[in-house]
């Protein structure tokens, strides 16, 4: 087999574009939300539609569930005698779209402005599922041209944006067909527009329920108020002791550590989150070390009665939703231990406190030395025209690479995306940057072309 070269590659992917953005706008359109309460049909055709696309590149495809959970698509193609196995990653699943006001224009109709393909999963991940479309496409995959030279599985999961739930039965389901030598994992992001980079850290994650309860029901704030202390005062006390006066976790027992040389200004910072004029932020040391490798904690929501609804009665119980990041090398269950030691300490009044795990993931860390590794580094530095890829961490967390980690040690993981800063994944108005996603198509390509030559050294 002639193996194509970087310039064919190059030529192959702007050859390619056009009808892998038509595929990729197709994909927007269908509403796959895993969440409860949402209809689950689009996600049905989301996974056939992803099925189709992996059955036009040539691969063996297979939907595949646990019990009720959602469609995961695999895709599979043999390795040439003595070529390594690369496995693609990436989700059809999105996000719920949240208040449509706030959306500029419709989530489930792909729209560009300014260079930017807007829409609910143009970038958190279909972008994902299309980068590997692509660069099977620009090997000629699924024509009489075929010249990729390694195997390959795809596995396309259904319900990453809701836990992943069914993510460690799947692997152990298929743990042979989806074995690789290289994973590459297109759900993260770059540095910045123009500066690529490759994920090696991702803190972990705690969400739980904290419920106060004070009095049997409502009673009467004038009769009553004074002597009885109403739930949502003792949840704001209990709450607000969580951080110390400079901002920082004040939950004892936690992991921190430092993270990246890299330096990410504050005034970009503050633009990039969209923070208000006058707004200081909270915690001590670098914003990097801040975001990636330090813990955080967020309350997500409250259960209480809404303003406008809300009657001259003290609250009988009140309920939070927290959400606590880890830095890599900390562990999710005696993080909720410590978490729930350090509110029972705090308890104000003899007030009735219970918590709930709600669900938690590992964080990690990746080693990223070897050839694989410097096989992507060159992938992405040509892409990118001479732009070398820097490390990042990520403050989000992403536990099935954690997962993939234990059930294939030795393979290289990559992880790899397409989201920018300004991506706004998760939010309205999220986008993908379409020079960028040209790039990522080039970058995959040239990847697989590289991890092959790397496997003959």
């Amino acid at each position: 087999m002639t193996t194509l070269t970087v310039d064919q590659l190059r030529a192959a992917i702007e050859r390619e574009l056009p009808g892998v953005r038509a595929d990729l706008e197709a994909l927007v359109r269908i509403p796959g939300i895993a969440f409860d309460g949402f209809d689950f049909a689009p996600l049905e055709r989301s996974a056939q539609a992803v099925a189709d696309l992996l059955r036009g590149v040539g691969l063996e495809v297979e939907v595949s569930r646990i019990g009720d959970g959602h469609p995961a698509v695999i895709g599979r193609r043999p390795a040439p005698p003595g070529a390594p196995t690369v496995l693609l990653y990436a989700h059809h699943d999105v996000q719920p779209v949240g208040d449509l006001s706030k959306w500029e224009s419709d989530p489930f109709e792909p729209t560009e402005r300014d260079g930017r393909l807007y829409g609910r999963g143009a970038a958190d991940d279909k972008a994902g599922v299309m980068a590997h479309v692509a660069a099977l496409r620009a090997f000629g995959c699924g024509t009489s041209d075929d010249r990729l030279p390694l195997g390959v599985v795809v596995f396309i999961e259904g319900e990453e944006e809701f836990g992943s739930d069914s993510l460690p039965e799947l692997l152990a389901k298929h743990r042979q067909e989806l074995a690789a030598d290289v994973i590459v994992i297109a759900d993260s992001g770059n540095w910045d527009i123009g500066v690529p980079a490759l994920t090696t850290s991702l803190r972990g994650i705690v969400n739980s329920f904290v419920d106060v309860q004070v009095l049997h029901s409502a009673v009467h704030s004038g009769m009553y108020g004074g002597p009885v202390p109403d739930a949502l005062t003792v949840l704001c006390r209990l709450l607000a002791t969580l951080h110390d006066d400079n901002g920082d976790v004040a939950v004892p027992g936690l992991v921190s550590k430092p993270a990246s040389p890299l330096d990410y200004p504050e005034d970009r910072y503050r633009a990039e989150a969209g923070i208000l004029d006058g707004v200081e932020l909270i915690g001590t040391g670098r914003i990097v070390d801040r975001m990636w490798t330090k813990p955080s904690l967020s309350v997500l929501g409250i259960d209480a009665p809404r303003t406008a609804e809300a009657p001259n009665a003290l609250v009988p119980s009140a309920r939070a939703k927290l959400s606590m990041r880890l830095a890599p090398g900390d562990d999710p269950k005696s993080a909720f231990q410590a978490l729930q030691a350090h509110l029972e300490k705090h308890i104000p009044w003899g007030a009735k406190v219970t918590f709930e795990l709600e669900h938690d993931g590992n964080p990690c860390v990746i080693d990223a030395t070897g050839k694989y590794f410097d096989a992507a580094r060159a992938a992405f530095t040509t892409a990118w025209d001479g732009t070398e890829p820097v490390e990042i961490g990520v403050g989000g967390s992403i536990p099935f690479i954690a997962t993939f980690q234990e059930v294939y040690p030795e393979a290289s993981i990559l992880v790899t995306g397409v989201e920018d800063p300004n991506a706004k994944a998760h939010g309205p108005n999220e986008s993908l940057h379409l020079g960028e996603f040209a790039r990522v198509c080039l970058a995959e390509a040239l990847l697989l072309h590289n991890v092959a030559e790397a496997a003959k050294s």
